[in-house]
């Protein structure tokens, strides 16, 4: 188990992280980023099967000044110590984790403690259901969705339960209902409710998806500059 320093945990308080998203990124990513640009760490827990029941194998956390903390399984800490000296090295250690054709994404990492007090929205609905589409499946437990008036399926949200520190949230909202503020309302709904469960919202997006920053913003997760890293879902096309 990765222990956090006194040195570690003053970058996390100068960045107002809340005390369980510290314990979050111990476990998710290994740590917290030091006073070293990049750091790669040995995780056990990437080698585990996570909220999807698949191994992350690669996580990382960078902060708003760049420093980068990557983790990665025991057994090739060692090769990507030696590989990855910089942030341009970071995409080489697809191949040592046996995923040579998959990227290593950035995204943009928010949470959020004081949800916006937008109007209630949606019903939980279990993520099996035939009800709601495919894409919500995988996250099993329940989802929460809007249906329109003829009873087909508008917008939802799916929880990543990755422990009991942090659930993230991801929308989606099918085209012809976009526009209606559905997600918003949604994303602080099921912020809400995470809340209340004890643990910390957060969610995550791509760096040039204005759609999601738009709706993280309004519902009161800020952008403070922190950055998650993971493998991509699927491999490039070869």
């Amino acid at each position: 188990m990765t222990v956090l320093t006194k040195e570690h945990a003053s970058h996390a308080r100068s960045s107002v992280f809340p005390g369980r998203l510290v314990h979050h990124a111990t476990r998710w990513a290994g740590g917290l980023p030091g006073p070293t640009p990049l750091r790669v760490v040995p995780n056990h827990h990437v080698s585990l099967p996570g909220w999807s029941g698949t191994a992350a194998l690669l996580t990382g956390l960078s902060d708003p000044a760049g420093r980068t903390i990557i983790s990665v399984p025991l057994h090739v800490v060692a090769a990507a110590s030696d590989t990855a000296h910089s942030a341009a090295d970071i995409p080489h250690l697809a191949a040592l984790v046996d995923r040579p054709h998959h990227t290593v994404d950035r995204m943009v990492f928010r949470w959020c403690v004081d949800p916006s007090p937008l109007p209630r929205a949606g019903e939980w609905i279990d993520c099996d259901s035939v009800r709601l589409p495919a894409w919500l499946a995988p996250f099993g437990g329940k989802a929460l969705v809007v249906f329109g008036e003829d009873g087909r399926y508008l917008a939802g949200v799916g929880i990543k339960r990755h422990d009991r520190f942090v659930h993230e949230i991801a929308v989606g909202t099918e085209p012809d209902a976009r526009g209606r503020g559905l997600a918003r309302r949604l994303v602080a709904e099921a912020a809400r409710h995470i809340l209340k469960s004890g643990a910390i919202p957060t969610y995550l997006h791509d760096r040039g998806n204005w759609a999601s920053d738009r709706v993280a913003t309004a519902v009161g997760f800020t952008n403070t500059g922190w950055s998650a890293l993971m493998l991509s879902d699927s491999p490039t096309v070869q």
